[in-house]
């Protein structure tokens, strides 16, 4: 071990890894890292020791480092109705109509579980960053954001939470039931105060750890001038926008039918079309509207299981890509993907995006540079997704010593096409918050056994 001659301001840590980093934008072979504070300051390499001095050496020989993956979408309050039996084997819509007759009865107990057990999965999986779309507020459920960021402040983690909303109930020609949505005035009211809440811009805080968007759910949820003033509000805060876009033919068909407009030509009316947007999905859109996406950097979540269990499509990501978007990926919610899984997700969009593009230009590199440094880019993120000096230590270390990985050349490749799924250490600035694959604060038995008695609960209400 080597020592400074000069005092430091804090003790370095050299993440020693012979199997090398995947940095998130390719393989580095490389032996590891060093950490100082919460940030990286070298990258050793391969064969050599850190040229800077360092107070302690973390083994990782036979371990993966790699960036802490970014979920860009999910709902975590759909972890409490994972595989309904009422919501199985449907498409989008009818799974929607369905599932909404549970979702009325949701309260802030079963949303400050839910929370927990959603961000946990994410986290022992490789996320760093954990993203929420929470959209429903049903009666006994008006403060959400407040109690899932008292969940956060838990899991000590990254997260950005979008202030979701409803405003189109059935009454007015809507989806869901006008028992989950809101009015516009107090939509857009909540959305100011929990901006000013809890919003950490990046021109405030160097490295936020939390942030908000703004996230009407979807075209055939609220009306075009909640659209209209939530981009104003989203301006006016300088915070982002987010909500689900052409997932389906049946919301295409919505939209032409209630506005006279495809979904997309919809958004650039409400006047969404700009780089502080991302999608979720970004299924079904015609070449001429990928070029236009691209030319405006909109960002997309791409959300494959999801997209596959309710036979919705197959997102053109490679086409996204080359017209200029940003494109990231998401679990989506734990109701339609049954998993919180950020590793899962990447080997379900190497497969899945291989059956479009085929196999040389779906590679594992790619695959996993969606989870990091796409995924940063939707939430116009410069310091975290990947690993080089001065970017944030979010890490995600990955064990190779399990039979699954047995006999694997590439060590990188391994983590995606071997499926791993549980990550042996995470880091998030420069702190570890998992070790030996257990978190440091939560009882992950304890709590799924709570989670699993107020699922039941919510479940049941709706018998």
């Amino acid at each position: 071990m080597q020592s400074s001659p000069h005092k430091k301001a804090a003790p370095t840590l050299w993440l020693k890894s012979p199997e090398g980093v995947f940095t998130g934008n390719a393989q580095q072979a490389g032996n590891g890292l060093l950490v100082q504070n919460s940030q990286i300051i070298e990258l050793v390499k391969s064969g050599e020791s850190p040229t800077l001095p360092f107070d302690a050496i973390e083994n990782c020989t036979g371990k993966v480092i790699m960036p802490g993956m970014i979920n860009t979408h999910h709902h975590f309050y759909q972890t409490l109705t994972r595989c309904v039996p009422g919501a199985l084997n449907k498409p989008l819509f009818p799974w929607l109509t369905f599932l909404y007759k549970v979702w009325k009865n949701l309260d802030e107990e079963m949303l400050y579980s839910a929370t927990k057990l959603a961000g946990l999965e994410l986290m022992m999986s490789g996320c760093t960053t954990i993203g929420d779309h929470h959209y429903v507020f049903p009666t006994r459920l008006h403060h959400a954001i407040d109690v899932q960021v008292q969940a956060i402040a838990e899991l000590n983690c990254r997260a950005v939470l979008t202030r979701g909303s409803m405003s189109l109930g059935q009454s007015k020609g809507g989806l869901p039931p006008d028992s989950v949505i809101q009015s516009e005035d107090s939509i857009l009211a909540d959305s100011q105060r929990v901006i000013d809440a809890y919003h950490q811009s990046t021109g405030s805080h160097a490295n936020p750890m939390l942030q908000i968007a703004l996230a009407p759910c979807s075209p055939f949820s609220v009306s075009k001038e909640l659209m209209l003033q939530t981009a104003r509000l989203a301006e006016k805060n300088d915070v982002l926008l987010h909500t689900h876009l052409a997932e389906t033919e049946d919301e295409n068909a919505f939209c032409q039918r209630i506005y006279g407009a495809r979904p997309l030509d919809y958004l650039e009316q409400c006047g969404w079309l700009n780089d502080r947007t991302w999608l979720a999905h970004g299924i079904h859109f015609t070449p001429e509207e990928i070029g236009r996406l691209g030319n405006a950097k909109v960002g997309i979540a791409h959300c494959p299981t999801s997209n596959m269990l309710l036979a919705s499509g197959i997102c053109p990501t490679l086409d996204l890509v080359n017209a200029g978007c940003r494109v990231g990926l998401g679990v989506d919610g734990s109701a339609s993907n049954d998993c919180s899984n950020m590793a899962q997700e990447v080997r379900q969009s190497l497969l899945q995006q291989r059956l479009r593009y085929g196999a040389s230009d779906i590679t594992a590199e790619y695959a996993l540079g969606l989870a990091t440094t796409g995924s940063a880019s939707l939430l116009n993120r410069h310091d975290i997704g990947e690993i080089a000096v001065d970017k944030q230590a979010d890490l995600a270390v990955f064990d190779l010593n399990a039979l699954r990985f047995s006999g694997a050349g590439d060590p990188v490749a391994a983590l995606v096409t071997c499926g791993a799924h549980t990550v042996d250490k995470l880091m998030i600035a420069g702190k570890w918050v998992i070790e030996d694959a257990k978190h440091y604060a939560i009882d992950d038995n304890a709590l799924a056994i709570e989670h699993q008695k107020l699922a039941k609960k919510l479940q049941s209400s709706a018998i």
